[in-house]
């Protein structure tokens, strides 16, 4: 049996089709996140996507949720997700249509003085920099790719990656003192409150002008946790001198503080679900010229960067990240055994997109 080869054409009015479809999806998923609980979910649901960039996670979840309505997998919530790349080095193959998300256009870009912003010039395929060229990978657009949760596909088992079980008002070991020293090493002075009442009723409080931040010392030790987290997320985000801290509503600054909080701890396997934001639609509706799905964006975007970097200080997350348990070291052992490529880093030769 022949397989066809497609047109340039056709490969192109299928990309713009696609797209088109994955926009609309979006525009839907981002509406629908107009509460609080809504917002919380959808960041903790990032928390175990965080390779992947925020829209993308919404398209999972939406297309999941679709497909578990439709019978189609077992659970309206992801697992372990990868392109077919990735699963076939694994010894796995997708059993029916998968889930289409954006994935990056990336190219090489050379230049010999890299400070001067308009030295660079584009690397053609398989072509070598000249000597002295430095070579960056930059981003120029995105395409539709294809993606499927495990659930979705048969061949050699993938093992579980253990869960982390937590005591009821209990912390991962030496995390709470591992974000008390990113607040220290940023140049603040971390104080005890007795309870809310020093705080005029709040949990924490972060003072720029003092450069001090005040947790209530009254509480468990997952709260206590939270409340850091969200008062480091101020710290990083939102003192005076910082060019996001100026001409924002309030309310989006903590439902910031209050989304970094959220990622970081369900990274690590902490239920903060008893914790909630204000109420999205309210904020992010005050915000002149700018749209509703803009501010969403922008916010959760904002949210999920400040927690990776938080994050890459931080003991290791117990939580996985989605992908397959031994998907990197597959797609290096296939990598070995094929010509030479370009280097590119697992995730992208796993076309798994961002």
């Amino acid at each position: 049996m022949m397989t066809r080869r497609y047109t340039r054409e056709e490969v192109a009015a299928y990309r713009v089709e696609k797209m088109e479809e994955v926009t609309q999806r979006l525009q839907e998923s981002v509406q629908r996140l107009v509460t609080g609980q809504d917002w919380l979910e959808s960041i903790r649901f990032a928390a175990r996507f965080r390779s992947r960039s925020w829209l993308n996670t919404l398209l999972l979840f939406s297309q999941q949720a679709d497909a578990f309505q439709a019978g189609r997998v077992p659970s309206p919530y992801p697992t372990y997700v990868a392109g077919r790349v990735a699963w076939k080095a694994l010894g796995r193959w997708p059993t029916q249509p998968g889930f289409v998300i954006r994935q990056p256009v990336l190219v090489a870009m050379a230049s010999a003085t890299p400070q001067d912003p308009g030295s660079w010039h584009r690397l053609p395929r398989g072509q070598r920099p000249e000597p002295g060229e430095v070579v960056q990978q930059r981003m120029v657009g995105v395409k539709p790719a294809k993606v499927w949760d495990v659930s979705m596909t048969d061949g050699t088992p993938i093992p579980d990656r253990p869960e982390p079980q937590l005591l009821e008002g209990a912390a991962p070991p030496g995390l709470l003192a591992a974000v008390q020293e990113q607040i220290r090493s940023s140049g603040y002075t971390l104080q005890d409150a007795a309870t809310a009442v020093a705080l005029d009723g709040a949990n924490g409080m972060t003072s720029f002008a003092e450069r001090t931040v005040s947790v209530r010392a009254d509480m468990g030790e997952a709260a206590r946790l939270k409340t850091t987290l969200h008062e480091l997320a101020h710290v990083k985000l939102h003192a005076p001198d910082s060019l996001t801290a100026r001409g924002e509503h309030r309310g989006i600054g903590e439902v910031e503080a209050e989304s970094v909080a959220m990622f970081v701890a369900a990274s690590h396997g902490l239920d903060t679900s008893g914790y909630t934001v204000p109420y999205v639609a309210g904020w992010a509706n005050s915000v002149s010229d700018r749209t509703v799905a803009e501010v969403l964006q922008d916010t959760a975007d904002k949210a999920r960067r400040t927690a990776l970097g938080i994050l890459e200080n931080l003991p290791e997350p117990a939580v996985s990240d989605g992908y397959p348990p031994g998907m990197s070291e597959a797609l290096e052992a296939r990598s070995n055994t094929t010509s030479p490529q370009p280097e590119r880093s697992p995730a992208a030769r796993a076309s798994v997109g961002r």
